[in-house]
């Protein structure tokens, strides 16, 4: 594929989705085609919004586009996945790949048979911090995140966003596919406690993870908090770096002769989501490989199922 503009679309225009019906049409390497959602309405409301149209199904919406976005709740993906397969439309699943491992190790393997782009959509990737963080890592020997955010507001007919599964895959997961990929090692033992408070799953949960080459990570995630927190904090042998996602600042702190200094780490500012559409769009016209693959999210995704496994195994 060259570097025409790739026909693209959304499934699924809610909260999250309509962020990428905006992104997809602003891009000059995109040619929003359309959208699609179960909710008729909403599906004309935000192609009217951005000068496109709707399909009343994703087969549909396949057919007529090179890549699509899924922005569909969780226990949906793999079903909506399957249905765009057969058009061998290039695919961005927002994250967690899946609801179920096996699920996402079909996604993997049917992609790869295809050949196909599946990227996940694990946006805290694209985030300039990221890069600060890998221009400065030589080996992580702790790493400490904190992921807070409000109750989700309640939805006609359908349970509140995200809350399809518990917080460890709704919000945990982007911390635990950044920690996979910092300490660059296998899980050698997971600790984990959590509590359903609004939700039949949990809302609030906490992990001890052990990696075999002796990195440690605590790793907090909240979605009954009255505030908004994104934070992660990485120690190394001599310095250690606390960023903020949401403000995209942090401090890089040194140990020094007096003590530990500090200071403020030079970040370039950007859109996360524009990044993350940009380089699927550029990943799909080049065949290159994504920068967070399929394979990374079904990592990330049992990395978040065995800590939910170990929360209802030990229940606080």
């Amino acid at each position: 594929m060259n570097d025409a503009k790739l026909r693209t679309g959304v499934i699924g225009v809610g909260s999250l989705g309509q962020w990428h019906a905006r992104i997809y049409s602003e891009l000059p390497q995109s040619n929003l085609v359309g959208v699609y959602d179960a909710d008729s309405a909403r599906a004309t409301e935000i192609a009217e919004r951005y000068n496109t149209q709707t399909f009343d199904s994703p087969e549909a919406l396949a057919e007529a586009t090179d890549a699509v976005s899924i922005v569909v709740p969780t226990d949906l993906h793999f079903d909506v996945f399957k249905r765009v397969l057969p058009f061998n439309t290039h695919m961005l699943v927002e994250k967690p790949i899946s609801a179920t491992h096996g699920e996402a190790e079909q996604m993997v393997a049917l992609a790869d048979k295809h050949d196909i782009t599946l990227q996940v959509g694990h946006v805290e990737r694209f985030n300039p911090v990221m890069t600060f963080l890998h221009e400065n890592l030589s080996r992580a020997r702790f790493i400490e995140a904190t992921r807070l955010a409000p109750y989700p507001p309640p939805r006609d007919n359908a349970p509140p966003r995200g809350t399809e599964v518990s917080v460890v895959l709704d919000l945990m997961i982007h911390d635990l596919d950044i920690i996979l990929r910092l300490a660059n090692a296998p899980v050698k033992a997971v600790h984990a406690t959590g509590v359903a408070v609004l939700s039949p799953t949990e809302d609030i949960a906490n992990a001890r993870i052990q990696f075999e080459n002796g990195c440690v990570a605590n790793v907090t995630a909240s979605r009954i908090s009255q505030d908004k927190l994104r934070k992660i904090r990485v120690f190394q042998d001599d310095t250690y770096l606390s960023l903020d996602y949401t403000a995209q600042a942090g401090q890089l702190c040194r140990r020094s002769a007096t003590g530990i200094s500090a200071e403020s780490v030079p970040i370039d500012k950007t859109e996360p989501l524009a990044a993350e559409l940009q380089s699927f769009i550029t990943c799909v016209q080049h065949r290159h490989e994504p920068v967070v693959t399929a394979q990374h999210g079904t990592e990330a995704l049992r990395l978040a199922i065995s800590i939910c496994q170990t929360i209802r195994e030990n229940p606080s």
